[in-house]
């Protein structure tokens, strides 16, 4: 491989939804989950997504069959963010140089804002999206070197503690407005959202 992967991840179980499922929640016509996976393939790098069990998520598996991203199936979704990274790890190609790590339920990221991510892209430093002011959010990329410490990371906490033990190493890439901080995880959140947007 040339360039990064980009790894959506999808396998969230949207329990503060109160039994919707916010990645079928309908974002410019389609279900959010397709367009956020649409928005990653538009970089031209290579897209894994990780997916609860099927039989656990049937509409995501099958809004994305046909979408031209590998879907990597996560056993043990339920157990949190670290299941879905290790998944989507061991699914890469061997020679795969880094990682974009971007969650499904952000729907501000723009391709551009991917785009610039990938940009900085050296094989050493870790790269993270940031507010115009500066608050570190998403996406995150990270090169190849810190795939084993991904890989080794356990529960819901994502890669916060990888972030904060390599600080030194991470270099913030500002995005627009809150692009990099904008996630929707409640009925609410949605409401509050939707009603910013122009009709």
């Amino acid at each position: 491989m040339t360039g990064p992967a980009i790894l959506v991840l999808a396998a969230g179980r949207s329990t503060r939804m109160r039994g919707r499922d916010k990645l079928m929640e309908e974002v410019a016509g389609r279900p959010l989950l397709v367009e956020r996976v649409a928005t990653a393939q538009t970089t031209g790098a290579p897209v894994l997504v990780t997916l609860p069990p099927r039989a656990e998520a049937p509409a995501r598996w099958q809004a994305l069959e046909g979408a031209g991203a590998r879907l990597v199936e996560v056993a043990d979704a339920a157990s949190g963010m670290a299941a879905s990274l290790s998944a989507g790890l061991a699914a890469l190609p061997a020679d795969c140089p880094g990682l974009l790590v971007l969650l499904a339920d952000m729907p501000e990221i723009t391709s551009a804002d991917i785009a610039d991510v990938l940009a900085g892209f050296d094989g050493a430093a870790i790269l993270r999206g940031t507010s115009a002011e500066g608050v570190p959010g998403h996406p995150v990329l990270f090169p190849a070197g810190d795939f084993p410490a991904l890989a080794r990371l356990t529960g819901d906490a994502g890669a916060r503690d990888l972030l904060r033990r390599e600080g030194a190493r991470v270099r913030l890439v500002p995005l627009p407005a809150r692009h990099a901080l904008t996630d929707l995880d409640t009925p609410e959140d949605w409401a509050a959202w939707r009603a910013e947007r122009p009709a």
